[in-house]
C-alpha cells in the first residue's frame, strides 16, 4: 500500500487555472500545422470514387503540369515504404494495417490513392482536383445489418460465461431487447496534421498530431527501419483528440514518403472530409442484451450480444460486452463479441471506448426493466451493488458508487421523478427524469520524469507525455507543488517531445495516475537529494535556493522512473460515475431538450478540480452528442458518407447544452498510486447516452432504442 498524500491545496490552488491557458486564449500555442519550416511544401491526398476493387490506370499529368505542382505520389512511384515489406522468414498476416501507396488495391471509399505536393496549399488543392484514375469496380459492403450473419470472434470463439447461460429466461422478469449505436467520427477542434523534414537518409523531424509522441516515434522508425534515436516527434499542444491519435494512420505516412520524394519539408493538414475516412471512428455496434431479475429486483442473470463493424482489411476491437460482466452483481452472464468486414476505414478508440457502447444497451435495458418492476431505477442499482468485483472476486481498491448515486439524484432533484411516462407536463413541453451509469478501469504505466530545480528557485518537470487538452500540465504542477512546498507558479512543466523522458500514450484515463505517480516520485527524489546536501534537521521544505548556492551548484536534477507495484494483483481498480439528466420533450415536434445535468465522478481524489470539472463537462457534452445528435451516414449503394462536414454532421453547440454540473466524491484510493487519484475522461462520457435515452422515455413513454434520438424517432 503506498502512502497517499495530501494534496488539500489553499483556496488559490484549489481553484488554479490551467497553466497553459493564457497561450491557447492568445494564440500563442502552438499545433502541429503552425509551425514555420524552411523551405515547407503542401500536399493534399486524392481519395478514391470506389468503394472495392482495383486502380488500372491513373492520370496525373495534368496535375503534374499545374503551377506550383512538385510530385504527385501514386502506388505506381512511391518509393517502397520498407516496413510495409512482407518478411520471408514469417508467413504473411491475414490483416492489418492499411499500406498507403502500396499496391492498386481499393478497400474502402476515400481511400487515399494520391498525394500531391506544390508550394501553396491552394496550388496542391487544385492539383489533386486534376488526377483522375480508372477502376476495376467490384461489389461492396458497408451495411453491418445486411452482413450480421458474416460476423465472426476477433480471439477464440467470443464467448464468456459466468455461472448458467441464458439464466435470465427463467426469472420472472425479463428483459430482452436489442440496442444500436451509430457510427460517430471523430471530430476535433484541430485537424489531424503532421509537418515531415527529412534531416538526412536515415533521420527524420516531424510535427504531429499525436496522443504518444514515443509511440509515434517507435511507429515511424519500424516503418522506415531508421534508428529511433533518429525519430524526433514534436506534439506540444493538441487540439483535441479523444483516441484518434492514438495510432499511427496512412496521412502521416503518406507525408513522411512525400517529403522523401521532393527532398523537402511537407505539411499534411486534414481537410474535414478526410476525417471521416482517415482517423478512425466509433463503430456502428448492434446489441442484443437479456437481464432476467426477481421480483424483489435482483438480478438473476445477463446476455449480452454485440457486432461491431471493422474494416475489410484489418480487425478492430474493443470492450462493448465488458460492462455487463462487472457492473453489477450478477451470478450468471454470458456474452458474445463478433466482428463484421465491412469496405469501410478501421474504426478506432473514441472517448469511452467499448464501455460507451455497451453502458448504452445495460443502462437501458436496466432502466425498461425498472418499469416492469415497478422500482427506482436507483433502488434497482443498489440492490445489485456489487461490493466486489462480481468477475475476479478481488475487492475495489476503492467504490463509493453508493454515494455518488445520492448525491447526484440530490443535486439533479430527482424526488420530483413520476414513475409513470409521460405524467408531467410544462408549457406544451413533457418533462422526465433519467440516470445512467459508467465504469471504466483505473490504470498506471510506468513513467519517466527528470526533475531539475535551478538557482532562481524554478523547478523544471521534463516528461514526454502528451497534453490532448484535460490539463495535464496542470495537474503535474499541482502535484509537484504539494511535493516540494513551493508555489505552483515557480514550476515549468515541458512535455510533448520525444527526445524528452519516457511517457505512457495520454489514453484510456491514465495519465495524471502514470505521469502524476512519476512527478510524485522524482520530486520525492529530488528532495532526498537537498537533503542529503544539508544533512540532518528541519528539512522537509528546505530553502532550495539557498542550499544550491551553498554549494556552489547551478542545478540539482534527478530523473526518476515511477512503476506501479503489485496492488492490481490484489484489487479490482475501476473509475465510476452516474449521470443524472432532466430533458423536455415537446409533444408536437418530437424536439428534445437538455433541461438540466448533474454528472457525478467517483474518482479517487481531484487532483486539479478545475480542468476536472472541464473532463466532466466535456465529457457529459459528447455522450449527449452520442444520444441526440452523432451520426455518420453512408449511402450504401456508393458506400460514401453522405454528411461528412459539419453542416450536415452534427455536434452539440453551446444552444444545446444547459448548466451541466459537475460533482465529485472526491475521496482518494488507497492503493493506485500515492495521489490517490484515479482517471475521470472515460467515465465522464460513458452511461450518458443511456442517461438522455431513459430521460426522454420518462418524459414522452418513448423507448428510442437506436441512436441517435431525433425526432422522427420519438414520433414515430
Amino acid at each position: 500500500m503506498e502512502k497517499v498524500i495530501n494534496l488539500n491545496m489553499p483556496s488559490s490552488s484549489d481553484g488554479m487555472s490551467r497553466i497553459d491557458g493564457r497561450l491557447k486564449v492568445t494564440g500563442a500555442a502552438k499545433y502541429s500545422a503552425e509551425y514555420t519550416v524552411e523551405g515547407l511544401t503542401y500536399g493534399v491526398l486524392v481519395g478514391s470514387t470506389i468503394t472495392n476493387g482495383t486502380i488500372t490506370s491513373m492520370d496525373t499529368k495534368a496535375a503534374e503540369h499545374a503551377p506550383g505542382v512538385l510530385a504527385v505520389v501514386t502506388h505506381l512511384n512511391a518509393p517502397k515504404v520498407p516496413g510495409f515489406q512482407p518478411d520471408p522468414s514469417k508467413p504473411a498476416p491475414k490483416k492489418g494495417p492499411l499500406k498507403i501507396f502500396d499496391d492498386n488495391k481499393i478497400v474502402y471509399n476515400g481511400q487515399p490513392i494520391a498525394l500531391v505536393i506544390a508550394d501553396t496549399y491552394e496550388r496542391a488543392l487544385y492539383g489533386a482536383s486534376l488526377v483522375k484514375a480508372q477502376y476495376n469496380k467490384e461489389p461492396h459492403q458497408t451495411s453491418l445489418q445486411e452482413s450480421i450473419g458474416k460476423g465472426y470472434p476477433p480471439h477464440g470463439d467470443g464467448l464468456y460465461k459466468r455461472g448458467t447461460e441464458d439464466a435470465w429466461k427463467l426469472a420472472p422478469f425479463k428483459v430482452e431487447q436489442e440496442y444500436i449505436v451509430s457510427t460517430n467520427t471523430h471530430n476535433p477542434m484541430e485537424l489531424h496534421a503532421i509537418i515531415a523534414r527529412w534531416d538526412a537518409d536515415d533521420k527524420l523531424t516531424v510535427w504531429d498530431k499525436t496522443q504518444g509522441v514515443k509511440a509515434t516515434q517507435n511507429d515511424v522508425a519500424r516503418l522506415f527501419k531508421i534508428p529511433v534515436h533518429n525519430v524526433q516527434v514534436n506534439s506540444k499542444f493538441v487540439g483535441g483528440a479523444f483516441g484518434s491519435a492514438l495510432r499511427t494512420w496512412p496521412h502521416e505516412v503518406a507525408a513522411i514518403v512525400g517529403a522523401k520524394v521532393v527532398k523537402r519539408p511537407v505539411k499534411l493538414v486534414l481537410s474535414r472530409a478526410d476525417m471521416f475516412t482517415s482517423v478512425g471512428y466509433r463503430p456502428y455496434t448492434w446489441q442484443k442484451i437479456a437481464i432476467g431479475a426477481t421480483a424483489d429486483g435482483k438480478l438473476t442473470g445477463i446476455t449480452h450480444e454485440a457486432y461491431g463493424q471493422t474494416s475489410a482489411y484489418e480487425n478492430f476491437t474493443e470492450g462493448t460486452v465488458r460492462v455487463s460482466l462487472n457492473t453489477y452483481a450478477c451470478p450468471n452472464v454470458n456474452t458474445k463479441y463478433n466482428l463484421v468486414s465491412l469496405n469501410v476505414g478501421t474504426p478506432t478508440w473514441m472517448r469511452g471506448p467499448g464501455e460507451a457502447t455497451g453502458a448504452f444497451a445495460l443502462e437501458s435495458a436496466l432502466d425498461e426493466l425498472s418499469y416492469d418492476l415497478k422500482l427506482d431505477p436507483i433502488e434497482l442499482r443498489l440492490r445489485n451493488y456489487a461490493e466486489v468485483d462480481p468477475e475476479s472476486g478481488k475487492p475495489y481498491s476503492s467504490k463509493f458508487l453508493n454515494e455518488a448515486y445520492q448525491m447526484g439524484a440530490d443535486h439533479i432533484g430527482w424526488k420530483e421523478r413520476k414513475q409513470e411516462p409521460g405524467a408531467v407536463k410544462k408549457d406544451g413541453w413533457f418533462v422526465g427524469y433519467g440516470m445512467g451509469g459508467g465504469m471504466f478501469g483505473a490504470y498506471r504505466d510506468g513513467a519517466t520524469v527528470k526533475a531539475t530545480m535551478m538557482t532562481d528557485g524554478r523547478l523544471i518537470l521534463q516528461t514526454a507525455v502528451s497534453d490532448i487538452g484535460p490539463g495535464t500540465g496542470t495537474a503535474m504542477v499541482l502535484i509537484a507543488a504539494e511535493k516540494m512546498g513551493i508555489p505552483a507558479d515557480k514550476i515549468t512543466f515541458e512535455n510533448g517531445e520525444s527526445d524528452l523522458p519516457d511517457a505512457p500514450m495520454q489514453g484510456g484515463s491514465g495519465t495524471t495516475s502514470s505521469v502524476g505517480s512519476a512527478v510524485h516520485d522524482a520530486c520525492a527524489e529530488l528532495k532526498q537529494k537537498f537533503q542529503k546536501l544539508i544533512g540532518n534537521g528541519d528539512t522537509d521544505n528546505p530553502d532550495y535556493v539557498q542550499v544550491l548556492k551553498q554549494h556552489n551548484l547551478p542545478l540539482l536534477e534527478v530523473t526518476t522512473k515511477s512503476n506501479g507495484g503489485d496492488e492490481r494483483k490484489n484489487y479490482s481498480m475501476n473509475s465510476w460515475s452516474v449521470h443524472f439528466v432532466r430533458v423536455l420533450v415537446n409533444a408536437a415536434t418530437g424536439v428534445v431538450k437538455i433541461d438540466k445535468v448533474a454528472s457525478v465522478a467517483d474518482s479517487g481524489h481531484i487532483v486539479s478540480p478545475k480542468t476536472a470539472r472541464s473532463q466532466v463537462v466535456g465529457g457529459a457534452i459528447g455522450g449527449i452528442g452520442m444520444a441526440l445528435m452523432e451520426e455518420s451516414i453512408i449511402d450504401h449503394r456508393y458506400g460514401r458518407y453522405i454528411n461528412n462536414n459539419f453542416a450536415d454532421y452534427h455536434v452539440p453547440v453551446n444552444a444545446d447544452i444547459p448548466q451541466i454540473d459537475a460533482l465529485f466524491v472526491n475521496k482518494p484510493d488507497p492503493y493506485i498510486n500515492p495521489m490517490g487519484a484515479k482517471g475521470m475522461a472515460e467515465i465522464a462520457l460513458i452511461g450518458m447516452a443511456a442517461a438522455v435515452a431513459n430521460a426522454v422515455y420518462n418524459a414522452s413513454g418513448k423507448r428510442v432504442r437506436e441512436l441517435p434520438i431525433t425526432p422522427d424517432k420519438v414520433m414515430a
